[in-house]
């Protein structure tokens, strides 16, 4: 059977079908930016949020490759991804609602708070992965190569919107005359609002791809792939066959992909406690004071900040890479993201953190869309969704690393001084830029 080739979809089509990430990664905003803050408040002290922390990388090696490998294997009426943008959606917004009440519910429980919120925390993550992961492989399924690089980028610009909602939302809500501060042991209403607000959209943005996107059947699916019949489906012991099988570019890709992403991980789960205590030189157990949640809601503004500039470089990505080439826009990326972090260091005036948020915009930019526009080339379109969680094996590794000693070392190593961390998180960026340019070999 003659191999037919996937149609050019255009720019609004794209939009469509990714337009979910928005709602999904303003979730991941405003978790990123509060999570170890509502932490915090509930009573963990700074070498223990690494530990909290945890339960996302985890359920992320769990759920990821059993969707990719559940959802190449699906053909219902929703389609063959959109089953799972839903059920994900539905229950990470009940994770957004329970996950900064966990106090008043452990009220009524009598259970422990930070119990409770480690299982609201680890809701949320696990149905983040089950929405996150099907997107990542839908570019895969509707998109020919040559337009993977503008599918990861419009990507990386929903999700950099959705980032910037999520991370600011509290900001906004305390200007608006919202408290940012609570009473010890429960979370300022700036930040539970702000998580009613990011249920709602992810739900809006979920049933939107849901209604505009119509995804391939499976005869189509084998036509693309020159086979006569579409595939039969794979068992569920067939992702350790796949794992046995990843591409050699897959392997190289990982390798970067595990310094950049420990060194993300430092920055989510240490800054507020470095803002807190290097730049407005507060105690590593000050975690009540008016000052602390002023540190809370700059990380949100920061982490706000890289997701914004962030947008912009996503345009530039396609045009770059098809100058320069992928692997060297990748490298100049991540280097800009590891001076981004060692700058915050040296930068004392808050005001002026825009500038590492800058270089990180450009990391967080390329990170999001490089690594996999470089991957697609290599794995088989039946495989997309197994590999593409597979591949989530480097994101996840770095991160539950980091959190088991992450911790440990801010406390023993740095006396508790958070910064002297994100530093080091900094320093492993530029490696993974290095090892961008040396390990990556593309065809141009």
């Amino acid at each position: 059977m003659a191999q037919k080739i996937k149609p050019n979809l255009s720019l609004a089509q794209i939009i469509n079908m990714s337009m979910g990430f928005l709602g999904i990664q303003m979730a991941f905003g405003l978790q990123n930016g509060n999570a170890s803050r509502i932490l915090a408040n509930f009573g963990a002290d700074v070498h223990q949020l690494s530990w909290f922390w945890l339960v996302a990388p985890i359920t992320g090696l769990l759920v990821q490759p059993i969707i990719g490998h559940m959802g190449d294997n699906t053909w219902g009426l929703l389609g063959r991804r959109k089953p799972y943008f839903l059920i994900g959606a539905v229950l990470c917004a009940v994770g957004l609602v329970f996950l900064p009440n966990a106090a008043s519910v452990t009220v009524m429980m009598g259970a422990s708070v930070l119990l409770l919120a480690v299982i609201f925390l680890a809701m949320m993550d696990a149905s983040i992965n089950v929405a996150m992961e099907p997107f990542r492989a839908l570019v895969g399924d509707m998109l020919p190569k040559h337009q993977g690089t503008l599918g990861f980028s419009v990507q990386t610009i929903l999700i950099g919107v959705g980032a910037v909602i999520g991370s600011e939302m509290p900001n906004w809500l305390t200007k608006m005359g919202v408290s940012n501060v609570a009473p010890k042991g429960f979370v300022a209403d700036n930040v539970i609002y702000a998580f009613y607000v990011g249920a709602a959209v992810l739900i809006v943005s979920i049933l939107y791809t849901i209604v505009t996107t119509k995804e391939y059947s499976p005869r189509q699916f084998a036509e693309f792939s020159g086979d006569a019949v579409p595939a039969v489906r794979s068992k569920f012991s067939d992702i350790f066959t796949d794992f046995a099988k990843i591409p050699p570019l897959m392997k190289k890709l990982g390798a970067v992909q595990f310094f950049s992403w420990f060194a993300l991980f430092t920055m989510w789960v240490f800054t507020t406690s470095a803002l807190a205590t290097h730049h407005f030189g507060l105690s590593p157990q000050d975690t009540d004071s008016v000052e602390f949640n002023k540190a809370g809601d700059l990380t949100g503004h920061l982490f706000g900040l890289y997701n914004l500039f962030a947008i912009p470089f996503a345009f530039l990505l396609t045009p770059i890479a098809k100058k320069i080439g992928k692997k060297e826009t990748h490298a100049l990326a991540l280097f800009c993201g590891g001076l981004g972090l060692i700058s915050m260091f040296f930068i004392k005036d808050t005001g002026m953190l825009w500038i590492s948020m800058l270089g990180l915009g450009f990391a967080w930019a390329s990170i999001l869309a490089m690594p996999y526009a470089m991957l697609i080339d290599a794995i088989p379109l039946r495989k997309m969704g197994v590999y593409m969680g597979i591949f989530n094996f480097f994101i996840v590794m770095p991160q539950i690393i980091n959190g088991v000693f992450g911790g440990p070392i801010v406390k023993n190593l740095f006396g508790n001084m958070a910064i002297d961390y994100v530093v080091v998180g900094g320093i492993l960026m530029l490696v993974a830029a290095a090892l961008t340019m040396f390990l990556i070999k593309e065809k141009r």
